[in-house]
């Protein structure tokens, strides 16, 4: 090992280098710890396609103020080499750099499917050396064609290309205009295949692409915890594949991989409910395993047209519609070894999608089950089961009976007046079918298909211990299993205001239902990922879940939507291309610009910035043909504002105030991008462009007379304030303005999905959180108080909580931004990416005594708890080493702002 010391005694003379050699050992054991090292966002993950991964740590000290000054990087293709501080594939050597994130791999060329693992150390301003982190790994994914091994997709069955249907046909244009499309349910196959492990095991790694989704077992036993694998994409273009270490699953001799398959969005039957149908063609397959023996020897299997396959006992499999499921078409075994295939298909060779890309976000989980907390009879005989909450996910339940009996599962939001399930406005009918076998207590759940619900209404099943004079089946127990996105936690928020902490778990479940492989607005009707979200509701996610790998896939996927005209529709991946004005909205597309930008405040990612860099320019070269005047006059506006009408497309405000705004401020972000990436002559030109679009736009909107932007709405002045369009010398009256208007309607808000984020990051900005607090902390007008009062448990499409549309969507989460940054203080520096400089500014309103938040930002924790009384405000901070933070206080405490480094802070600040 090579030993590096920065103390000033090193350059004294040999006894005082030779003496340090011993003394790191002691420090190293106390002061600096480096934890929690992740390679592309992750914590050893598989499936790296990156040929220069990006690298990141946090540190922990007891000691404040600290700060990195170097760090040393040890890379090795084998653990021992590495147990022994030998970096055979790099050795960084020390570093002198403040950079604990985004530090990108530097040593030799990384192949295709080999793992390698790695370990740093850091050096810090207090002249501490740090022991190495416990070893991390990562492997490597397929890098080109050739890695596949020649393995080929395979099907079932092959639905010829005439009869595919792409773009899918949108269910809900009239019939007279819909394609003839009556493709049903299709064969949901199998697939297993026997090989031979012939000596001692080193490692074996499966790279699986299933379409549309594929469950995979080894020897009988279900792979892995992951559900609806691989994630959503433009299936013209691409598809992603997972990998999986398989190691522990096999034995020496004879072994058998299993596969299920099942539609999703690759397959959508024109049967029962569906958002849209059509097809990209029937399930299919490609997979290559790769087995390494300890020897140094290796073997790989591949799909090819030796692989058998027979239909599922899943006959039924709709993304939009359910799932049905015929236990007594199962085939004992079949995915084991010994079972007798002779009756079964040879596979079909085909094609799939053009290229793959591993699958590099978190994988869907089954994160929280629900027991239900009461039960009732119907009249027709059925049974309603409340969970209690509204949650994305699918029923489990384990049930006896004679074979052929069924048992039907109606999973809703709410409930008629009868009891009975309502699925009105979350998209009907989605129901779940289990045919018995006979055989004994079972268990099943649906695989290939979820919905939103806190409902469930059982038929054909009656609950253990009731009486049974018709002998039906009888349900042991059923459940609810909450699926979502497996990004970590990372956030945590309370205060002594009981609406404001349930209004933070109302849309914390909206966010958690709607996080799988994109974003979606809700997990029922549509499930499609509606991109103005990503950026108006990205920081409430943030704050709560680590989505840097999620974002970098949302924002690949725009990118594979973008048309050769720089368009970014309104939905991505686009399934369906809609009429306008759905089909395209400048707050929607807005995203392909807004969202890499984001992530590269909120995670330093100045990589995927700058890959995104040509779609960003692209679209907004876009806006400026759509342009005229500068100004752009279409789109769907402040979507489910409040006003005069039912909701839709925006009533307050003109639909050119926004989607200008949008524009606007979209030059604005291509500006910073532009210099940030040493492209000068783009920054000047986004500027001189975003110069006469904000002339043009203060000339058609601006009042100068009432100091109000178009009609006075509250979104019309928060978002020209927001996005700098108000010249400096009118933002103040144009912010009383807006305080004015909601003051005069009671404290009422009327902003909808596109405003509403910005009333409050304004209210918040200029310090007017007071005012935030009134509009909020009520449930007597529409807002998030009135929903809970309607006994909403997660966040719904409307204020209004009206029960014919969505009652778990997120677009309207606005608020939990605000417990964070506002009332909490934690935000983010001008200037700072990645909350390297923090600041902490509290705001305290209204009859609210305490509140404390965390959030785990790339470089560690950042919490804030404060509580105040009548004479003082007392405030405790911690920071973690290598950021810093100034600290504001509160207005009317006499205390002057304060900068703190690393550690934990204490501040008592008296009132004036």
């Amino acid at each position: 090992m090579r030993n590096y010391c920065s103390s000033l005694f090193c350059t004294r003379g040999r006894l005082f280098c030779l003496f340090c050699l011993f003394v790191p050992a002691i420090v190293m054991s106390q002061s600096l710890v480096v934890t929690n090292p992740r390679c592309e966002y992750r914590v050893n993950p598989l499936g790296v396609e990156e040929l220069h991964p990006s690298l990141s740590w946090e540190i922990q000290s007891a000691q404040k103020e600290v700060v990195q000054t170097a760090y040393r990087i040890l890379v090795a293709d084998d653990p021992a080499s590495l147990d022994k501080n030998e970096g055979n594939i790099w050795d960084s050597e020390k570093i002198n750099s403040t950079s604990n994130i985004q530090v990108i791999y530097g040593g030799k060329a990384l192949e295709s499917a080999k793992k390698y693992y790695w370990k740093v150390m850091v050096w810090d301003n207090k002249g501490q050396q740090s022991a190495f982190s416990k070893a991390a790994f990562w492997q490597m994914g397929l890098l080109n064609k050739e890695a596949w091994s020649q393995a080929q997709w395979i099907a079932f069955d092959v639905l010829p290309d005439k009869e595919t249907l792409i773009p899918m046909e949108h269910a809900l244009i009239s019939e007279k205009h819909r394609k003839v499309w009556n493709k049903g349910p299709g064969i949901l196959p199998l697939f297993r295949k026997e090989f031979r492990v012939k000596r001692r095991l080193k490692s074996a790694t499966a790279f699986v692409a299933g379409l549309g989704h594929f469950e995979i077992s080894i020897n009988g036993e279900k792979t892995g915890n992951h559900f609806l694998d691989a994630g959503w994409t433009q299936y013209s273009k691409t598809a992603q594949y997972v990998t999986f270490d398989i190691t522990a699953q096999l034995q020496e001799g004879v072994n058998v991989v299993g596969f299920m398959l099942g539609n999703g969005f690759y397959y959508v039957p024109n049967e029962r409910y569906r958002k849209m149908f059509g097809a990209y063609g029937y399930p299919k397959l490609v997979v290559k395993i790769l087995v390494e023996y300890t020897d140094g020897s290796s073997e790989t299997l591949v799909t090819d047209a030796s692989w058998k396959t027979a239909a599922s006992p899943v006959y039924f499999s709709s993304i939009f519609a359910g799932e049905d499921y015929n236990a007594g078409l199962e085939q004992k075994g079949w995915n084991m070894p010994a079972f007798n295939d002779k009756d079964w298909n040879y596979a079909i060779e085909t094609k799939g999608p053009p290229a793959l890309q591993s699958q590099m976000q978190e994988p869907l989980v089954v994160a929280e089950r629900f027991a239900p907390g009461e039960r009732r009879k119907l009249g027709d005989g059925s049974w309603l089961y409340d969970l209690g909450q509204n949650f994305s996910g699918i029923p489990l339940i384990t049930v006896s009976g004679r074979k052929g009996d069924t048992v039907k599962l109606i999973p809703a939001e709410l409930i008629n007046e009868d009891g009975s399930a309502n699925q009105k406005g979350s998209g009907g009918p989605h129901v779940y079918t289990y045919i018995l076998k006979g055989e004994g207590i079972e268990k099943w759940q649906p695989r290939f298909t979820y919905y939103g619900f806190r409902y469930l209404q059982v038929k054909g099943a009656l609950p253990r211990g009731v009486t049974n004079p018709k002998d039906l089946p009888v349900l042991k127990s059923i459940r609810g299993l909450h699926t979502r996105n497996g990004a970590p936690d990372v956030g945590s928020f309370h205060c002594s205001n009981d609406l404001f902490n349930r209004t933070n778990n109302l849309i914390l479940w909206a966010i958690k239902s709607n996080m799988v492989s994109v974003f979606t607005d809700c997990p029922h009707r549509e499930k499609l990922g509606w991109l103005e979200q990503t950026h108006l509701m990205g920081s409430s996610v943030q704050y709560n879940y680590d989505v840097a790998a999620l974002n970098r896939k949302v924002i690949e996927d725009m990118k594979q939507a973008q048309y050769a005209d720089g368009k970014i529709p309104a939905i991505a991946p686009e399934y369906t291309v809609f009429t306008a004005p759905f089909d395209e909205s400048p707050e929607w597309g807005s995203a392909a610009v807004i969202l890499p930008w984001y992530n590269y405040l909120w995670y330093g990612d100045k990589r995927t910035l700058s890959r995104a860099y040509d779609m960003m320019k692209g679209y907004v070269a876009y806006l400026e043909k759509k342009s005229t005047g500068h100004l752009l006059s279409y789109g769907l506006g402040d979507w489910f504002d409040i006003g005069p009408r039912p909701p839709g497309v925006s009533q307050l405000t003109p639909l050119g105030v926004t989607a200008t705004a949008m524009y606007y401020y979209n030059l604005t972000i291509l500006e910073k991008t532009a210099k940030l990436l040493g492209k000068e002559a783009d920054a000047v030109k986004f500027k001189n462009q975003a110069t006469q679009v904000r002339t043009a736009f203060n000339k058609k909107y601006f009042n100068s007379h009432t100091k109000q932007y178009a009609t006075g709405s509250q979104t019309s002045n928060a978002i020209a304030i927001y996005t700098g369009i108000v010249e400096p010398r009118y933002k103040k009256d144009v912010l009383n303005n807006l305080v004015a208007d909601i003051q005069r309607r009671n404290n009422a808000l009327t902003a909808g999905d596109i405003g509403y984020r910005y009333v409050l990051r304004v209210l918040e900005a200029e310090g007017r959180s007071e005012v935030i607090y009134a509009m909020n902390n009520r449930s007597d007008v529409p807002g998030y108080g009135y929903q809970l009062k309607h006994g909403a448990t997660a966040l719904t499409e409307s204020w209004q909580a009206y029960p014919n549309v969505s009652n778990n969507h997120f677009m309207l989460g606005h608020l939990m931004e605000w417990f964070y940054s506002g009332l909490c203080g934690i935000r983010q520096a001008e200037g700072s990416a990645g909350f390297r400089e923090i600041e902490i500014r509290p705001q305290p309103v209204g009859d609210i005594t305490q509140a404390r938040a965390g959030y785990k930002s790339v470089h560690g924790l950042i919490s804030v708890q404060w509580k105040k009384d009548k004479s003082a405000f007392e405030l405790d901070i911690a920071i973690p080493p290598n950021t810093r933070a100034t600290v504001y206080f509160p207005e009317g405490y006499h205390r002057e702002p304060v900068k703190i480094g690393s550690g934990k802070h204490r501040f008592v600040a008296q009132k004036e």
